[in-house]
């Protein structure tokens, strides 16, 4: 018994430090971030994957920037024209992604 305290007391330090958390923290932080990033490519993944991996705290799903919108509403408009494109695109432009 007194060999097994003794051997925990010598391991919890290390398992216990700080350094050891932080990484723990870190490895986490990269698995949730990944499967986020599900779907994202080069640059929009890169910008993510840096926000997310940052200290500060997780913001709830993003507003879409205006040139994401305006890309998305442009594919959601296809076949609309005149008029009824011009409706469609104001609405959807306001909308938060």
């Amino acid at each position: 018994m007194k060999k097994l305290l003794a051997a925990i007391a010598l391991i919890a330090p290390v398992l216990l430090s700080p350094a050891a958390m932080a990484q723990n923290t870190q490895q986490s932080k990269m698995t949730s971030c990944n499967k986020d990033a599900t779907g994202k490519k080069g640059d929009e993944r890169k910008a993510f994957m840096k926000e997310c991996l940052s200290n500060k705290p997780a913001m709830p799903a993003a507003p879409a920037t205006q040139q994401e919108k305006m890309k998305t509403c442009n594919a959601d408009a296809k076949g609309k024209k005149g008029d009824e494109r011009k409706a469609f695109m104001k609405e959807c432009l306001k909308k938060d992604k």
